[in-house]
């Protein structure tokens, strides 16, 4: 039997467990931050729910820079009247040897988690007076120097959409937002 037809055999529904992560080298990362969830016990329990993660570096990675992009965004809270946020994980492809751009990405554990190339954060907050500022970064699954300042992994909102297949804010004409990434529109 190939090793895909027992992993499948093994757990049908295909959910990563916490056995996937177990000596991977990955933290199970949190893309709604525990941290943004605390006026209610229950709330930061269901952040800990592994449809709620995904395969992070640790040290330099999750506990480190996007650490710090979780804690700027919670900061947001404090200068506008309302701060909405999207997160995920990206695939984003690689130009190999050969020249040609190729998607390519580990699995860990018995049901081949994804571990994906790199996080997004799409950010927008309202002001007092109802203006809406967007922000949105990349940031690579890998160790980032802590010299590396949040303002490096800002990328144009469109770059995201691209590559995620979604749409953040699509009611909203981009128009509508008095900055982007700290730029006025």
């Amino acid at each position: 039997m190939e090793g895909g037809a027992s992993a499948v055999l093994h757990n049908p529904q295909r959910w990563s467990l916490n056995s996937d992560y177990k000596g991977s080298g990955y933290d199970r990362g949190h893309l709604a931050a525990a941290g943004n969830h605390k006026q209610c016990q229950q709330h930061i329990e269901q952040t800990f729910y592994l449809s709620n993660m995904a395969p992070q570096v640790g040290v330099g990675f999750n506990r480190d820079a996007w650490n710090n992009l979780e804690k700027y965004v919670r900061k947001l809270t404090k200068v506008y009247t309302n701060v909405y946020c999207c997160t995920g994980p990206l695939y984003l492809p690689r130009k190999e040897s050969d020249g040609k751009n190729y998607v390519k990405y580990e699995v860990i554990g018995a049901n081949h988690v994804a571990v994906p190339t790199h996080f997004y954060k799409v950010v927008v907050g309202e002001t007092k007076d109802g203006k809406l500022e967007m922000e949105a970064f990349v940031m690579p699954n890998q160790v980032i120097d802590s010299s590396v300042p949040l303002a490096s992994f800002q990328v144009p909102p469109e770059s995201i959409e691209r590559a995620a297949g979604l749409l953040f804010f699509d009611n909203l004409a981009r128009n509508k937002f008095s900055k982007i990434n700290g730029k006025k529109t």
